[in-house]
């Protein structure tokens, strides 16, 4: 209920504002109007930390626990019911507004900067708890996002409360003004989020830096303009309060290198080499020296696994190369492993390999653990590198021009992944095949998640092709899904991969009887393959298109 601003009764000043009372005009130590300025100066700052720890957490969520559209409607829903009850609480505080404004932007610029650090360590150290802590991450997020919005819904009623001491103005006028400032400072916290912060910062230093501004403008603002209306102990608590804010943001800052450190040996084992934030995603490479294995994280998930990546890489390439195969096109494989599996077959003269990420391709040339896994595919001349998006590169390639093609992409049931597992994608890639090409795709795990296979399938059929399902069987290996938090957390975790051929007539996975013996794959495993992944048939289910995605 929205209340008339009317004069309140006369009553004991509150123990937080200096003697005079509340109710008067502020005695402020510069002009009404340059204070007016200032006091929308700040909710300008304030609306922009506010939107950084507010994408903030979507981002570090969707990397964290996957599919970024649950987790950005988690945190948003969150943030704006808290931002409700913030505002309603914050009424109880508009007779120590200055004070009250004073403690909301200290606690703020704790509870956001610290977010991301606090949300990164309960992942990495109690992710794999399991049993009644097998969410806390996201109960976490949950309570971050809470506490954010009920601390960012309780700024606007308070800074209006200041406008208002500062000069009496209508009310539709004063929240004009108020909420102009605020949405301008949303927009530009949005925009240094993706552009500034993430890039040149990262997730962990951007939240921190993000909270001493927060610290800096809500304090100076309460402590310098509004001195007079503070106690002297009111204004000692808040000066040792915002330093305190800024000692342990400042000292986190200084620590965050070892701590991420720290905090990815908790995830991906103590031998990683490599981690980097490419801009695209993170990518870490574990191992791969003194006989250890290689592991390939992308986005905290294993992407590839020296343990059994021949396994996943011949039984993706060689039942497509059975047939014509001097032109191929791979969608994805920036690791250079489906490409070296395609080199194997004589009579290839070209592969174009279409890989969104630059830097995985540059660390599949130069990384010397990943680059002798590969066989120095990338090396070859017949290769060539395209970056770019999958989708958007085939809206522009030329018809009937590639005998196979290769999609080695992420699972489907990422999100960022699911456009790529549309009917509009199999239509465009249906296109650049040439009369009596095939198209091989990926389909996630089959024992694990029927429902999203079966519905790749279906898709595929319904761009146009016919289908062969076929998969590698469910073997226990590595994890597809997600970190896990020790060597054998990883060697216990399911790991079947499935896989869909398709052509405009009827095609049939085997191998290539003059095509070169791979390693693993024979023609009995991938028959026996083919049937246990028949015998999981979902019927009737719809293709997944743009607009209406069924991952």
């Amino acid at each position: 209920m929205i209340e008339p601003h009317a004069p309140a009764p006369p009553r004991s000043p509150a123990p937080w504002s200096a003697p005079g009372g509340p109710d008067g005009p502020a005695r402020l130590p510069v002009r009404p109007g340059t204070g007016r300025f200032l006091v929308l100066a700040g909710a300008f700052v304030c609306a922009a930390c506010g939107l950084v720890y507010e994408l903030e957490l979507v981002a570090l969520a969707s990397y964290l626990m996957g599919d970024s559209v649950t987790q950005a409607s988690v945190v948003l829903s969150v943030m704006v019911f808290a931002m409700g009850i913030g505002s309603l609480a914050a009424k109880r505080l508009r007779r120590l507004a200055a004070a009250g404004f004073g403690a909301v932007e200290a606690t703020l610029a704790l509870v956001g900067g610290c977010s991301a650090m606090a949300l990164y360590a309960v992942f990495a150290w109690t992710g794999g708890w399991g049993g009644m802590w097998a969410n806390g991450p996201r109960c976490m997020l949950v309570a971050f996002s809470l506490a954010i919005g009920l601390l960012i819904g309780a700024e606007v009623p308070l800074l209006m409360e200041l406008i208002q001491r500062i000069r009496r103005q209508d009310a539709g006028g004063a929240v004009a003004d108020l909420f102009a400032a605020d949405y301008v400072g949303a927009l530009v916290g949005g925009l240094a989020f993706p552009f500034l912060l993430l890039p040149f910062l990262g997730q962990l230093t951007g939240a921190l830096l993000t909270g001493a501004v927060n610290a800096v403008v809500g304090g100076a603002l309460v402590l310098g303009l509004f001195r007079r209306d503070l106690t002297r102990r009111a204004w000692w608590l808040l000066l040792i309060g915002n330093g305190l804010v800024l000692a342990v943001l400042a000292s986190a800052a200084v620590l965050v290198d070892d701590f991420e450190r720290a905090a990815r040996q908790a995830m991906y084992g103590e031998d990683v080499r490599v981690a980097l934030q490419t801009g695209v995603k993170e990518v870490v490479l574990a191992g791969g020296t003194d006989g250890r294995p290689l592991d390939i994280y992308f986005d905290g998930r294993l992407r590839v696994s020296g343990r059994d990546e021949l396994r996943f890489h011949e039984a993706l390439v060689h039942p497509a190369m059975t047939g014509p195969h001097a032109r191929v096109l791979i969608l994805g494989g920036g690791d250079g492993l489906a490409v070296r599996e395609v080199l194997r077959h004589s009579g290839v003269d070209r592969v174009d390999v279409v890989e969104l990420d630059a830097e995985v391709v540059r660390l599949a040339r130069t990384d010397p653990a990943l680059s002798a896994l590969n066989e120095h595919a990338f090396g070859d001349p017949r290769v060539r590198v395209t970056t770019a998006d999958a989708f958007g590169w085939l809206r522009g390639a030329n018809p009937a021009t590639y005998d196979v093609v290769v999609s080695d992409l992420p699972d489907p049931g990422i999100t960022a992944s699911t456009k790529l597992y549309s009917q509009e994608f199999y239509g465009l890639a249906r296109r650049v095949l040439a009369p009596g090409g095939r198209l091989v795709v990926h389909a996630g795990p089959v024992a694990a998640g029927p429902r999203v296979y079966w519905t790749v399938e279906a898709t595929v059929r319904a761009a146009g092709l016919r289908t062969a399902p076929y998969g590698t069987g469910n073997r226990r290996t590595g994890s597809a899904a997600g970190p896990r938090h020790t060597p054998a957390e990883r060697s216990r975790a399911p790991r079947d991969w499935g896989f869909v051929l398709a052509a405009r007539t009827d095609p049939r996975p085997r191998l290539d009887p003059d095509g070169p013996r791979p390693s693993v794959l024979t023609e009995a495993s991938l028959a026996a393959g083919e049937r246990a992944t028949r015998r999981t048939r979902i019927g009737g289910l719809p293709a997944s298109t743009l607009v209406h995605p069924r991952y």
